[in-house]
């Protein structure tokens, strides 16, 4: 008679690979709770580093497979999970904010091209995965994802802290939260970067896996701000094919990697027309600008987002495109570029995590 043990299944685990870091999924420690009962039953959970990840279910499969075929294995169960890893600073003077694993800056080198449409989208796929999420609206001057969430509030505090409004599992801080419609804000730089500051030190934000930071358009004072308040994880520049995007967009990139934030991906918006009726597709706006930018920059590129008239729709009536018609391209378009933006993320983080870092002076006795 065959006796399982965990090496011989660790062993057949470590033919399964993870197409993120293409290592396999024992090297990743990956495989958790490991238990095998006297009957020769097997029960492992395998923890990845996204929730969003599309190989999920082929990562299950195989896993299971692989164990079944192990001789003395009478049954075998699978469960899948998913851990966010917290991204790690490399400046000990910025402390993490608390409540808040990474944080992502989406950004643009001009104005109209989408870039709250992308950055509410891709936040909400995210959140429909499984990852908690939040959003700073960071454009001070224009804040405009309360009306593309369709939430309309005042921020309470709990006495200690400010309590974010939530809409779509999204939890949300905005300058609209805080005045009239139709109020104006005509601030100097040192406000803005203390609305920042108050943005990410003194709001009650719970178990945030990625918050998402909605940048004003262009390359002022708020960037540098948030380079100067956070360690962030990384930007996602939106562009659109046209040669005038996407000569913003090359100056937007090059301003990050001068404040030292990544780039996790480039965002090709607005990218093509499909007829409603012929099904024929126009480059309105020029074709491939976005890929050819990313690829000249090499930076990772996320994808790219049809025109589509009900994204415009649902951004004005508070029903963002992967609520409103989850199955269309454009939702599609949206939750790739979400789970190609998780996957750098966790590679990132992961990358980080094994590099030695000098001990601080403060923790040398």
């Amino acid at each position: 008679m065959n006796t399982v043990t965990e090496a011989t299944v660790l062993q057949a685990l470590s033919a399964v690979r993870d197409p993120d870091f293409n290592r396999d999924i024992v090297a990743l420690k990956f495989v958790k709770n490991l238990r095998i009962d006297e009957g020769g039953r097997v029960f492992f959970t395998i923890e990845l580093a996204t929730p969003t990840s599309s190989a999920r279910e082929n990562i299950r499969s195989l896993a299971h497979d692989l164990v079944a075929r192990v001789p003395g294995v009478a049954a075998v169960q699978v469960d899948m999970t998913a851990q966010v890893r917290a991204a790690i600073s490399p400046e000990i003077n910025k402390a993490p904010v608390e409540g808040v694993k990474n944080i992502i800056a989406v950004g643009a080198g001009k104005g109209g091209v989408g870039k709250t449409t992308v950055a509410v989208n891709l936040a909400i796929a995210l959140s429909q995965a499984g990852a908690r999420v939040a959003m700073i609206d960071g454009d001070i001057y224009g804040p405009n994802i309360p009306i593309m969430l369709g939430i309309s509030t005042q921020l309470q505090t709990d006495g200690q802290k400010i309590v974010p409004a939530e809409q779509y599992g999204i939890q949300l801080v905005s300058m609209a939260f805080m005045t009239t419609d139709d109020s104006p804000v005509i601030w100097r730089g040192p406000m803005l970067h203390g609305v920042i500051q108050q943005f990410f030190r003194e709001v009650r934000w719970t178990g945030i896996d990625y918050l998402i930071v909605d940048m004003p358009p262009g390359t002022g004072d708020i960037a540098l701000s948030l380079s100067q308040t956070v360690h962030v994880s990384g930007s996602v520049v939106v562009t659109t094919p046209q040669t005038v995007s996407v000569a913003d967009t090359r100056r937007a990139v090059r301003m990050y990697q001068k404040l030292n934030i990544p780039t996790l991906g480039l965002v090709e918006n607005m990218s093509h027309f499909a007829c409603p009726s012929c099904h024929h597709e126009s480059d309105i706006f020029g074709k491939g600008g976005g890929e050819a930018l990313a690829a000249e920059l090499g930076v990772p590129f996320l994808g790219r987002v049809p025109i589509y008239e009900p994204i415009r729709i649902g951004g004005d009536t508070g029903v963002p495109i992967v609520v409103g018609d989850p199955k269309s391209d454009a939702a599609q378009a949206f939750r790739s570029a979400a789970e190609r933006l998780a996957s750098q993320i966790a590679v990132t983080n992961f990358n980080a995590g094994n590099v030695k870092r000098p001990i601080p002076l403060t923790q040398i006795k």
